[in-house]
């Protein structure tokens, strides 16, 4: 039977027979994933200076992550290439939204990231942005005064690790 699924980090729902693995909008886990009339994702959150601090941050992130991951997708030079910049583009635009709920502004900021012609490249950059970004979120959610504000970060360290690992199989 078809069901409503709505995941607990970015809110947006899903219709499926089950709870898919990861969240096809922003990659959390299935374990943030449950039926839609069970979860209340809040994103109205009251930010001490220290989390407004790291999600201003985050934000910035994820803006700079997906304007680089656009720009791969139409620039890079394989086929398959083409594909994973485009879906990371997509996963890090919804990430950004996050952080956008959470200080709420109308709109996310835009980005200007270069990136090459090359599939390398851009997979070492892809790569080098995945480890810096698990690094800092780990950090915030360890140093994060609001349990849901730090929900989220872990959560995004587990999708930002799967990004890395994507970039791993492809530099061997």
């Amino acid at each position: 039977m078809v069901k409503l699924w709505r995941c607990e980090i970015c809110g947006d729902p899903y219709i499926g027979e089950s709870a898919p693995e990861n969240c096809p909008f922003c990659g959390a886990h299935q374990p943030h994933i449950k039926e839609a009339k069970d979860v209340v994702a809040n994103f109205d959150v009251e930010l001490t200076d220290k989390d407004r601090a790291n999600v201003e941050k985050a934000l910035q992130v994820e803006v700079s992550n997906s304007t680089f991951y656009f720009c791969a997708a139409e620039k890079t030079d394989d086929p398959e290439g083409k594909l994973l910049f485009k879906a990371l583009g997509k996963i890090e635009k919804e990430h950004a939204g996050i952080w956008r709920k959470i200080l709420k502004l109308d709109k996310t900021p835009e980005g200007n990231e270069q990136c090459s012609t090359k599939n390398r490249e851009n997979l070492e950059n892809s790569h080098m942005r995945e480890e810096r970004a698990i690094k800092f979120y780990g950090e915030a959610a360890a140093d994060s005064d609001d349990k849901r504000v730090g929900e989220i970060f872990k959560a995004l360290v587990e999708i930002e690790t799967d990004h890395l690992h994507l970039s791993e199989v492809r530099l061997k």
